[in-house]
């Protein structure tokens, strides 16, 4: 029996209850129709699509826990916080919104716009315009080198007069966007990235939304795929728990896990893909996140405040989280990975440093409870999003591109949404019906439109 794409898209938000499987406790099944490696957005997207097409799905996770880059933490203080990606976009077309709404949660949208901090003192009307002017000149410079033929890095085509604004219009555009200083950016990659000014925020944490999602998904988890075994006939993964035989494999990993060889596969994966994987390595981006109670800051509930900087060695801040007393100190880029290199107490000395200059003492002496971040750290991601190098951007394309009958999926494999979470989650649906073509269990019908194919906004002028 097949099922059509259209025939199932719509049955995917209702799925019949199945058991969540955990390394201790049930087995982990002898063979499956399609089995998926990473229980992220992607992972859990492609399980979905999966099931409501009736054919077997298993999911395995290296990690405790489902969400991959997207976790919510709700124990080291008295609210949750995403530990990991925060915002969704585009909330016309995105599926994810529907399906938070379906399952109860909470959307809302994020802040439209941000303060800046001169020194001690909030900036005036003149001079976010001036910051608002160069930053537009900054984009508009990098889109038109991204229309061109020949990639070259965002840096090399900055306009040379930003001054006073130089340091955060770098650091918006480069660290705070993609994780990476602009240096190492594609210009292509960031010109083709999708506008994701219309940011919407989970209020229960987009960790919370993921996990709600795969709750009917059959995961394993605590269960690494350490060797894969492919053909154009079938896969067999080896893990600590079991082998699995499937007859197609979905791969959601991150680029740097891909390419730091933690699975290996026989026979080896094309030095094609690896070498696009190589070409989008992931940024680096971080959370320090501070107990400030009693708003000694003076700022309002979801408030996102910048500085002007002289340089990258800067940070955005994300206040007063849901009207809590959390604030995140973000960081990123190559000074947010060298201060996590140094470690958590690192990390919040800059915080305090950081709050002590734009603030003053008495602010950061409020300071509680603090947590911070190590996404570079973390063995089962190893960084925060993609980000082409210069020369790097059709790489993403060529990993959509099927290995016999294994398929990738992820932010990296979105060409227009890379670095979201939106982005991954249509890259598993979008490798999910690629599996289920190759088993014979999906009919090809006219394309119902992705929130990727519908009509995207003009560039900007």
């Amino acid at each position: 029996m097949t099922i059509t794409r259209r025939g199932f898209l719509s049955a995917s938000a209702g799925l019949a209850a199945m058991p969540v499987l955990r390394a201790s406790a049930a087995p982990l099944p002898r063979e499956a129709d399609i089995v998926v490696i990473g229980a992220g957005a992607a992972g859990i997207a492609a399980a979905r699509r999966i099931a409501a097409a009736n054919r077997k799905v298993v999911v395995m996770e290296a990690a405790s826990q489902i969400g991959g880059r997207c976790i919510t933490d709700t124990t080291t203080f008295d609210v949750p916080f995403d530990r990991g990606a925060r915002w969704m976009h585009n909330p016309d077309t995105n599926p994810m919104i529907r399906l938070a709404r379906s399952v109860g949660l909470d959307v809302l949208p994020a802040p439209a716009g941000q303060k800046m901090r001169i020194g001690r003192r909030n900036a005036r009307a003149g001079e976010i315009e001036e910051f608002l002017a160069a930053l537009v000149r900054a984009n508009r410079t990098i889109d038109e080198a991204g229309r061109g033929k020949l990639d070259t890095s965002c840096a090399s085509v900055l306009p040379k007069d930003l001054g006073d604004w130089a340091g955060a219009t770098e650091f918006m555009l480069g660290a705070s966007f993609a994780g990476k200083d602009l240096k190492e950016l594609s210009a292509i990659d960031k010109a083709r990235a999708q506008d994701r000014n219309a940011a919407i925020a989970c209020r229960q944490g987009l960790g919370t939304l993921i996990t709600k999602l795969g709750e009917q998904a059959p995961v394993a988890l605590s269960t690494p795929a350490s060797r894969i075994a492919w053909s154009n006939r079938d896969v067999s993964v080896e893990t600590p728990s079991g082998k699995i035989v499937a007859r197609a494999a979905i791969i959601t990993v991150s680029t740097n896990v891909l390419t730091a060889g933690a699975i290996k596969f026989a026979p080896d994966i094309p030095k094609r893909t690896l070498d696009a994987a190589s070409k989008l390595t992931l940024g680096s981006y971080d959370h320090i996140v501070l107990q400030l109670p009693g708003n000694p800051l003076g700022l309002s509930r979801d408030d996102i405040l910048i500085e002007q900087s002289n340089s990258t060695r800067t940070a955005l801040m994300f206040a007063n989280i849901g009207g809590s007393s959390l604030c995140s100190i973000d960081v990123g880029g190559s000074f947010g990975r060298d201060l996590s290199e140094q470690g958590e107490k690192a990390m919040t000395a800059f915080a305090r440093e950081w709050i002590t200059k734009l603030f003053g003492s008495e602010a950061a002496s409020a300071i509680q409870k603090t947590s911070a971040t190590r996404w570079n750290a973390s063995p089962f991601v190893m960084g925060a999003m993609s980000a082409a190098s210069p020369g790097g951007q059709l790489s993403r394309k060529t990993l959509t591109e099927p290995i016999g009958c294994m398929f990738l999926a992820g932010e990296a494999t979105h060409e227009t949404l890379w670095g979201t979470v939106d982005g991954a989650w249509e890259s598993g649906e979008r490798a999910a019906d690629a599996a289920l073509r190759r088993i014979g269990a999906l009919r090809d019908e006219p394309d119902v439109p992705t929130q990727s194919t519908k009509k995207r906004r003009a560039p900007r002028q």
